[in-house]
């Protein structure tokens, strides 16, 4: 007998069905069944569910001889399902990977519940993921299992069938069906959440569920929506004949006002003509299951009171006024958003008429986050050796913990912003500064990048659309004719600057400023740093930051975490740090949390991230380029070279001079950690070799030398940058002997 029944109704849905059952049969978790309903579709839907019950004893697929309906479908597939508990998934969604061992283990650790109710992400044609905005209410604090009377706030999340793993032997024994029509859900999962004598949450993301541009019931205009009437005359007869139920009568009556509301007022669903019936029927249910005693929103109760009434010319009325006011909000919020920007374009043409302040310096970084890379290195040196500069910061308010108290902190679009930028001489940041700006004679602005370039950068996009997306090279020019100053780490560098962002400025082959921290912390704050992050004592940490994929919308996560962890043993841990770029859910999000996976895609500064682990593990990211300078470990992981070379491209051969071992799948992956190849004498010689190459100045004195040469204008007397062969990294013995590498 298998642990999970899934069961996939399958109507007019051939374009995602390969999806959703190949979504299913590549879990970690095999312990299940899958028995696909072919709702007599009429396209390919049954003929693919055969291909797949062909390939894989565990499908099974039933096909009905006429077209039922998705509540008799999964009907069909329950009087088939032998599988300890039930889950369903609609034939257009898709399960989460790892999503039935997340759900078997939340299963076990809460003692087999009647329901088990988990989470689930809208997922958009985009690529765009959005979490349920009730996720709150799956917060796994306070007893494993409970009643629904001990948290009714769970009746908030989306109420459907999918969401949820259901105990075959409750549902047998309760009899619970689904009937016909639309809305099918309503009566199934109103009477199990309130009949169950068990139910647990799992704060996870399960299953995706598929936003349609057409095709879905919520978008199709039908009277079939009137099926909602009976629907809920089902529930409340459920609640009827079990008098210990009656104390959810004023809230399903509260749950079906708000249903007919919503239904009432979503445009494209009830045809032309038939909102007054629909709204007497609404008021005839509100007299017959009329129930009081539910609290109800203020802004809710006019709308309850107009359906019990009857009112529909008023409700419409009202409704019709409220989008108008709605409207006109929004329009007074654009005009005052204008005005306000006008004002403080005014503001900045004033402030270009005064004159400059010779002692204050801007500094800014990735398109004003926090206090962070090369910037924030020159920011702290410029403060030490420069006698009376005053510096400033611009960053998100959300960010400005991380900005030192001696620092000032500039929110971008005030007016204090726009001052700064137009009468503070320097000006810094690894980015480009607002296109607004104007460089005024006098000014100085450094440009420090941020990393050696692997990928394709600047004007060498042109002919990589994938990569250059909507990228506007006229203004890419005029940014790069402001920069005074392009900070090099290397002479690879230096050449690739100089090409793909051509103008007059000074290049300062000097090193990297953001790597001066690594040759100048100690071994008692790494440890505090770890301790910090809470890396276990005595473990190994790996850091796991893949690049940006610009040829994808959404998030990209090619490595399965848990399982490489599960391979990796007890004495890892792996900290997670996604792009800035990647703001949709991070490779750890909608998991439950692993005890040996920590994401600190939130964590300030990737150089501590950097000094807290033991090696690193990463793609095409320049983080590598950085982390060699510790003397520590890195693998790659080029699962997907070609697309990316194709999509984007790399200066040289990553993988004919990598600075470690590389993997072009996780199964080799895995056998590199399991055999030590990852820290083994090849790849210490790989790293060395690389170290020379692109880190030949980063001696932990790049960002003095800097200081000196643009806020100071000495040119003499410059720290000299040390041979590659005689620097020692903090926290680690001595290097091993630069040889030179050949491939083979």
């Amino acid at each position: 007998m298998p642990r999970f029944s899934v069961i996939v109704p399958a109507y007019r849905v051939q374009a995602y069905l390969h999806a959703c059952l190949d979504s299913v049969l590549n879990q970690s978790f095999k312990d299940y069944e899958i028995i696909v309903v072919d709702d007599c579709s009429p396209d390919a839907c049954g003929s693919i569910a055969d291909e797949y019950a062909a390939r894989d004893p565990r499908v099974g697929v039933v096909h009905l001889p006429r077209n039922e309906g998705l509540g008799p479908a999964r009907n069909a597939g329950l009087s088939r399902a032998v599988g300890d508990y039930l889950l369903f998934l609609d034939g257009d969604d898709t399960f989460t990977p790892e999503a039935l061992q997340t759900i078997a283990d939340r299963l076990e650790t809460t003692g087999g519940p009647d329901v088990l109710v988990y989470d689930y992400a809208r997922a958009y044609w985009s690529g765009e993921s959005v979490r349920n905005t009730f996720a709150r209410c799956l917060t796994e604090s306070g007893p494993a299992s409970f009643r629904l009377a001990d948290r009714p706030e769970l009746l908030k999340v989306l109420m459907v069938v999918w969401n949820k793993a259901y105990r075959r032997e409750f549902v047998e024994a309760e009899g619970f069906t689904f009937p016909p029509g639309y809305y099918e859900d309503t009566p199934w999962t109103y009477p199990v959440l309130m009949s169950a004598g068990s139910i647990a949450v799992l704060d996870a993301v399960c299953v995706a569920y598929r936003q349609r541009r057409r095709g879905n019931i919520l978008s199709t205009t039908t009277r079939r929506h009137f099926d909602v009437f009976d629907q809920y005359d089902r529930v409340f007869a459920f609640i009827d004949a079990r008098p210990e139920l009656a104390v959810w009568r004023p809230v399903m009556f509260r749950r079906m006002l708000d249903h007919f509301s919503t239904l009432f007022t979503s445009r494209g669903r009830l045809p032309r003509g038939t909102r007054a019936q629909f709204f007497r029927r609404a008021r005839a249910h509100c007299a017959r299951h009329r129930s009081p005693g539910a609290a109800v929103p203020r802004r809710a109760r006019l709308r309850h009171a107009l359906f019990r009434l009857g009112a529909h010319r008023t409700y419409r009325a009202l409704w019709a006024g409220q989008r108008a006011c709605r409207g006109v909000r929004q329009a007074a919020t654009a005009a005052r958003r204008a005005v306000r920007a006008a004002a403080l374009q005014l503001h900045y043409r004033l402030q270009l008429c005064l004159p400059l302040r010779p002692a204050e310096a801007v500094f800014a970084a990735y398109w004003n986050r926090g206090y962070t890379c090369s910037p924030a290195a020159l920011e702290a040196t410029a403060r030490a050796l420069v006698p009376g500069l005053r510096t400033a910061w611009i960053c998100r308010p959300e960010d400005a913990h991380t900005v030192p108290g001696a620092t000032r902190v500039l929110h971008p679009g005030t007016a204090a912003y726009w001052t700064a930028l137009a009468r503070s001489r320097y000006l810094v940041n690894n980015v480009n500064f607002d296109r607004r700006l104007v460089k005024r004679r006098g000014q100085v602005m450094v440009q420090t990048h941020h990393g050696t370039p692997l990928k394709t950068m600047g004007t060498d996009l042109v002919h990589r659309p994938a990569a250059a997306g909507t990228m506007d090279f006229g203004q890419l020019l005029r940014n790069i004719d402001k920069w005074d100053f392009s900070l090099s780490a290397n002479q690879h560098s230096t050449l690739v600057w100089e090409r793909t962002y051509p103008s007059r400025y000074t290049t300062l082959e000097y090193g990297s400023p953001r790597n001066d921290v690594f040759h100048r912390t100690r071994p008692e704050e790494i440890a505090r740093l770890r301790a910090r992050l809470a890396v276990p004592e005595g473990s190994t940490a790996l850091l796991y930051a893949p690049t940006h994929r610009d040829y994808r919308r959404g998030p990209h996560h090619p490595l399965d975490l848990e399982q490489f962890v599960r391979v990796l043993g007890p004495r890892f841990v792996v900290l997670v740090r996604s792009h800035y770029l990647d703001t949709a859910p991070r490779a750890t999000a909608g998991r439950a949390p692993h005890p040996q996976i920590i994401d600190v895609g939130d964590h300030p500064s990737v150089e501590e991230l950097c000094l807290a682990s033991d090696a690193l593990v990463t793609d095409y990211s320049s983080l590598m380029f950085d982390y060699v300078n510790l003397d520590r470990p890195v693998v790659l992981f080029l699962e997907d070279r070609q697309a990316y070379e194709a999509a984007r491209g790399t200066y040289f051969d990553l993988e004919a001079f990598p600075p470690g071992a590389v993997s072009r799948s996780q199964e080799e992956l895995h056998e590199i950690f399991a055999t030590d190849h990852w820290r083994g004498p090849r790849s210490a010689q790989r790293r060395a070799a690389f170290r020379a190459r692109f880190c030949p100045y980063d001696d932990g004195h790049a960002a003095e030398r800097v200081v000196r040469r643009v806020f100071l204008g000495d040119t003499s007397g410059l720290p000299l940058p040390v041979s590659s062969g005689g620097r020692r990294p903090s926290g680690v013995p001595r290097q091993v002997t630069v040889r030179e590498y050949t491939n083979g």
